[in-house]
């Protein structure tokens, strides 16, 4: 019988998933599993999707702990870490481990007065979804700051809803930082035709509770206001501790996910690794990542030999009756490809291809085919022609030189 333990910090998306890895990898000690928030585990993409609608009541994931043997204590969060002696600082006591995985996730960032004021909303967690879902009656006024991916979810519920948006993005255009202009650009159109305003270019100086304060001395007023302007990783309790942190605040672990100490892991949202396959560190925050890491981490703590974590990063979201989707990288020397019309009836798609031609980048609007052959082609680091690619009227994977 083997009497070690695994004490897994976080129990989202990847918390959850490494306990079920653990058991199927052959793990068969004590497995504590412990989540901050009071309520069990759950999955997020619905947060913002259909919980907020009120299409579903929950998002509650159906991983059965107790069938697994595993313990979970809600309501405990984490406060420090003792490497040396292995022992886990919470608000609740210490934990004594032999292997600790920390999978904390992200934390929203905020804005000057968005801090615990009425009707100011950041979106991260069920009750925080809960409470927006309460604001989004007919008739009310949102203003939303930041054009990412969640702010384009939020605005097309609030829509849908019968609310006023109003849209505030300090870039140039939706998803900075996401997507070059030249790609995102398209994408503002969906917001004038659901009924919202965009305004792009306009940097926020002040969140209040009775809406924004914008750079150029404007004010937007509000009955509800939502800061989605990005995350950042949920790794403030680690600092001085041993464990590396990189200047984004993540676990910086290496390509099996170890986390600096022995017997320290991290995976999802709050840690970065080396890819061999982009040569750059990466933080990929996305649900597919914290899906397909915990295999990883299993794998080390049970020893096997796992092969270096090294994923195409892959991400979907559904905004405005559309469903987008991509997979890969793209960096700034790469040529962009368009193939199909954002104008036309059918979806379109951007593919990116390094300097050689190999396809490194896919993005999908309602052309999941077109996604599903572009990961392919890009996991394999296939050469392209970039006629062929352009042409929709070509079947992607009948791309390959």
């Amino acid at each position: 019988m083997n009497n070690e333990r695994v004490v897994i910090v976080g129990a989202g998306l990847a918390g959850v998933h490494t306990a079920s890895h653990l058991r199927d990898a052959g793990w068969q000690g004590g497995i504590d599993l412990l989540g901050a928030e009071p309520h069990r585990p759950y999955d997020r993409p619905p947060l913002s999707k259909e919980l907020l609608t009120g299409e579903v009541a929950d998002s509650w994931l159906e991983t059965d702990l107790d069938a697994l043997g595993v313990r979970l204590r809600t309501g405990v969060a984490a406060t420090g870490l003792d490497t040396a002696g292995r022992r886990l600082e919470t608000d609740a006591g210490p934990v004594a481990w032999d292997h600790l995985v920390i999978a904390t996730g992200a934390a929203p960032r905020a804005l000057p007065g968005a801090a615990h004021a009425p009707g100011v909303h950041l979106l991260r967690t069920l009750d925080d979804a809960r409470e927006l879902r309460a604001a989004l009656v007919p008739g009310a006024r949102l203003v939303v700051v930041g054009a990412g991916w969640i702010g384009a979810e939020v605005t097309s519920t609030a829509r849908a809803a019968g609310c006023e948006v109003v849209v505030v993005e300090a870039a140039g255009a939706p998803l900075p930082g996401v997507l070059p202009a030249e790609a995102a650009e398209p994408m503002r159109r969906w917001y004038r035709e659901s009924g919202a305003r965009l305004l792009t270019g306009t940097p926020v100086t002040e969140v209040r509770s009775d809406g924004v304060r914008l750079a150029d001395g404007g004010h937007e007023p509000a009955d509800a206001v939502l800061v989605a302007v990005g995350s950042r990783p949920d790794t403030g309790w680690l600092t001085g501790t041993g464990v590396p942190l990189g200047a984004d605040g993540s676990v910086l672990a290496d390509d099996r996910l170890r986390a600096g100490p022995p017997g320290v892991y991290a995976v999802g949202d709050c840690a970065s690794f080396p890819s061999a396959r982009y040569g750059r560190r990466l933080l990929v925050q996305h649900w597919d990542n914290a899906l397909h890491g915990p295999a990883t981490v299993a794998a080390a703590i049970t020893g096997g030999d796992p092969a270096p974590y090294d994923p195409v990063p892959t991400f979907w979201s559904r905004q405005f009756g559309r469903m987008v989707q991509s997979a890969g990288l793209h960096s700034p020397t790469d040529r962009l490809l368009h193939r199909g019309s954002p104008a036309g009836e059918d979806g379109w798609t951007v593919c990116w291809t390094a300097p050689d031609g190999t396809l490194t980048a896919v993005l999908t609007v309602d052309r999941p085919r077109d996604l599903a052959q572009g990961r392919r082609l890009v996991e394999r680091r296939a050469l392209v022609d970039p006629a062929a690619v352009a042409d929709p009227a070509i079947p992607l994977k009948r791309a390959v030189r």
